[in-house]
C-alpha cells in the first residue's frame, strides 16, 4: 500500500489515515456473580501490577515500527547557522540488513547512492565515478553534513534484540502520556551505548529519544513528529536529530510518501546498481 504524505493532514497527531490508502506491532449469569463479587473484594490493582515491562514496550515499539520492507520518498533538511540546505531521496530497504538509496536532488548531490548489506556500507559518487567502502571510523561522519552519522544509517536492529530496558517514569510529550525507559546495550558495538525514550503509551512509538555514550555523555537527540496511522501502525512524518556535540539547528528528515511491505527485486541490492 502506499501513503502520499504530502497531501494537507490535519496537525492534530493521531490522525487515521487508512481511509486515503488508495493514495499514498463465560457469560453466563454464574460468571457475572464471581466476577463482581472478585471485583468487590479485591484489592485495587496497584501502579506496578498494571505497568507493562520495558521488555514488553520494546517489544510493542519494534511491533508497531518493523515492517519486511519499506520503499519511500524523503527530504532530509539541514538548518545550518545561515541556510538550510535540502536534499531529497528514494529509498528501499528489506528487513533490517538490505537497504539502498538514491540521492534525487539537488543537482550536486543527484546520482549519489548508498548501499547497505548487513554490515556493509557502500557509497558511490557520480563526480568521482567511484564505489568506497564505509567502515571503521568513517562510519562516525556526518552524512551529506547532516546530524546523522553513517553509523544512525547502519542501525536498524529491533530495540528488543540489542537494548535491555527498565521503566523510570512516566510523562507526557505534546499532550501525550508516555512511559520514560532507560535503554542499556546488550550487545557490543552499538553506536549508542544507553538511550532513553518518551513511548507514547497507546500508539506505542517513542516520540522522543536521547542517545548516549557509554561514558554516559549525551550525544544526540531525536524527537518523531506528525505521527500519523497507516494502515495499522503509527508512524512519524517528520523526525528531528540533533547533535548536540557540532553547532547548528539540527536536521528534519520528512517523510513525502511511504509504502510498506511491498515486494522489492532483488537487483536493487546490489553493488551493481550503484552505478546504473
Amino acid at each position: 500500500m502506499k501513503i502520499n504524505l504530502t497531501k494537507k493532514i490535519p496537525s492534530r497527531e493521531g490522525t487515521d489515515l487508512s481511509k486515503n490508502a488508495k493514495r499514498f506491532f463465560d457469560k453466563s449469569g454464574v460468571g457475572l456473580v464471581w466476577f463482581i463479587a472478585l471485583s468487590l473484594f479485591s484489592p485495587l490493582p496497584t501502579s506496578a501490577q498494571t505497568s507493562p515491562s520495558g521488555k514488553a514496550i520494546l517489544q510493542k515499539i519494534d511491533d508497531n515500527m518493523s515492517s519486511s520492507s519499506r520503499i519511500y520518498t524523503s527530504q532530509m533538511i539541514v538548518h545550518g547557522r545561515r541556510a538550510d540546505r535540502i536534499m531529497e531521496s528514494k529509498s528501499w530497504s528489506i528487513g533490517e540488513d538490505k537497504a539502498f538509496t538514491e540521492y534525487t536532488a539537488p543537482a550536486r548531490e543527484k546520482g549519489t547512492k548508498m548501499l547497505k548489506l548487513d554490515d556493509k556500507l557502500w557509497m558511490y559518487s557520480p563526480d568521482t565515478d567511484r564505489t568506497i567502502q564505509i567502515s571503521g571510523h568513517m562510519l562516525r561522519q556526518s552524512v551529506m553534513g547532516s546530524d546523522l552519522s553513517y553509523e544512525d544509517m547502519m542501525e536498524d536492529k529491533k530495540l528488543q534484540d540489542s537494548y535491555a530496558a527498565v521503566i523510570v517514569a512516566e510523562d507526557s510529550m505534546d499532550g501525550r502520556p508516555t512511559w520514560v525507559l532507560e535503554l542499556t546495550a546488550t550487545e557490543k558495538d552499538l553506536a549508542y551505548h544507553m538511550r532513553k525514550l518518551w513511548v507514547d503509551k497507546v500508539r506505542n512509538i517513542p516520540l522522543r529519544q536521547e542517545l548516549y555514550a557509554k561514558s554516559g555523555t549525551l550525544l544526540k537527540e531525536l524527537e518523531l513528529k506528525d505521527v500519523v496511522k497507516i494502515d495499522n501502525r503509527w508512524f512519524p512524518q517528520r523526525m528531528i536529530f540533533k547533535d548536540v556535540l557540532k553547532k547548528g539547528k539540527g536536521t528534519e528528515f520528512v517523510f513525502l510518501d511511504i509504502q510498506f511491505d511491498q515486494p522489492i527485486p532483488d537487483y536493487i541490492f546490489s553493488k551493481a546498481a550503484l552505478r546504473k
